[in-house]
């Protein structure tokens, strides 16, 4: 029953590990929301192009082509919480440099865009770490919960950080957004350091690591067909769909003539879109086969662009972003729980880098293509272009497995939650 499915699920935000980790992780998201928020606004009103706010978002995911697939094998083969930890510290620099530049005048477009390339760097190697977590601190019936859960706490940020980011930029400035940031960082360091498993990943569970073949693991994954056409929903959704919230700036600005209030409120209603997806699923059966409820949602997404880009009110607008949100919300927690159920324990790391790499390449290559598009077309045209090929692609992929069998478990999953 939906009822019993809703309240198992809201169980786990009271048990101590995984309730710490995911009240760390709404803070940390909060700030980091606030930034994005701010970051293309301040492009901008640096002189930025629209090419130049795609670049830097691209540039912020770009080296997840290069170096998730590494993260996956740090997932798998290290100390998780030190990964994150590590790597989060040294992101966390980030917005305390951009803040420094600001107070000295001496910020540029240029710095923006190579602090986010670092930001990119580290997400690419600790984000298949973080996203494995949640396996590691709940049984293997609630993984799906978990990760509902988790993506609901993510669709919260969305709401509350573009909200703060109004609120900030209305008041103190861009700055104010940047030092949130950095100091967002800080409670989800000290969770990964003191809540987190301790230790690798159990030996027993993994073959020995061959240096010859690091990424053999990809192989055995890419050849399973229920992985592969779910992870190519995942990245077709973000080549085609994601690049609406990143020139969200440039349509609320040049189409609709707003101003930074009202771009904060489009972004929030993406949020709002996102936690009503999210809340959703926590109401659907484990037993439930995520597959179609991925493939269905991306191709909404796809439907969703095209109106976007066709109504002539921002109102109009707002209202779709939150159909937005939860399309992009189903569609990308839909496939990760496929990932995270599916893959063997010792390749769940490589999987979940297989899903970063579809969720934030996908996204990384299609802000870049848009911001072309943009320049060339217009932000309108090139976002109907894109809906368009995403509807299409959608069906054609959705096609290859909607009358394929429900896959089975390859292995089991103790529980290493607490009580």
């Amino acid at each position: 029953m939906p009822d019993t499915a809703f309240r198992e699920s809201i169980r786990l935000l009271y048990t101590r590990r995984f309730g710490t980790f995911w009240f760390a992780s709404l803070l940390s998201n909060i700030g980091t929301w606030a930034q994005q928020v701010a970051q293309p606004w301040l492009l901008l009103s640096l002189g930025a192009s629209s090419l130049l706010v795609g670049v830097d978002s691209f540039a912020m995911s770009a080296p997840v082509w290069v170096l998730t697939l590494a993260g996956g094998i740090l997932a798998d083969r290290a100390d998780r919480r030190r990964v994150i930890a590590g790597f989060q510290s040294l992101q966390m620099l980030c917005p305390i440099i951009i803040v420094a530049l600001l107070l000295t005048g001496t910020v540029r477009p240029w710095m923006i865009i190579v602090l986010s390339l670092i930001v990119g760097i580290t997400d690419a190697l600790s984000m298949p770490s973080f996203s494995s977590i949640v396996p590691s601190i709940v049984e293997r019936k609630q993984i799906a919960a978990g990760l509902a859960l988790n993506s609901t706490q993510f669709n919260m940020s969305r709401i509350v950080g573009p909200a703060l980011a109004g609120l900030l930029m209305a008041s103190v400035g861009a700055i104010g957004c940047f030092v949130v940031s950095a100091a967002s960082y800080l409670p989800f360091i000290g969770v990964a350091l003191l809540i987190l498993p301790h230790g690798k990943p159990a030996p027993t569970a993994s073959p020995p690591f061959n240096a010859r073949h690091p990424y053999a693991g990809i192989g055995v994954i890419v050849r399973t067909p229920h992985l592969r056409d779910a992870l190519l929903t995942t990245f077709f959704s973000g080549l085609l769909c994601a690049p609406l919230l990143t020139f969200c700036p440039v349509l609320v600005k040049s189409a609709f003539h707003g101003n930074a209030a009202q771009y904060s409120l489009t972004v929030g209603a993406f949020g709002l879109g996102g936690l009503l997806g999210a809340t959703g699923l926590l109401a659907v059966d484990a037993t439930r086969d995520r597959r179609r409820l991925s493939s269905w949602f991306a191709a909404g997404f796809g439907l969703t662009l095209v109106f976007a880009a066709l109504v002539p009110w921002f109102w109009s607008l707002v209202g779709l972003l939150v159909l937005a949100g939860m399309a992009m919300s189903v569609t990308n927690t839909s496939t990760n729980t496929v990932v995270q159920t599916s893959a063997s324990s010792h390749l769940r790391g490589q999987a979940v880098s297989l899903y970063m790499l579809a969720v934030r390449g996908g996204g990384a290559l299609g802000s870049l293509l848009t911001g072309l598009s943009v320049s060339l077309l217009g932000v309108r045209e090139a976002l109907l272009i894109n809906g368009t090929l995403a509807i299409l692609a959608q069906v054609l992929i959705g096609r290859r497995w909607r009358d394929a069998p429900v896959p089975t478990a390859p292995d089991t999953q103790s529980s290493v939650g607490d009580p």
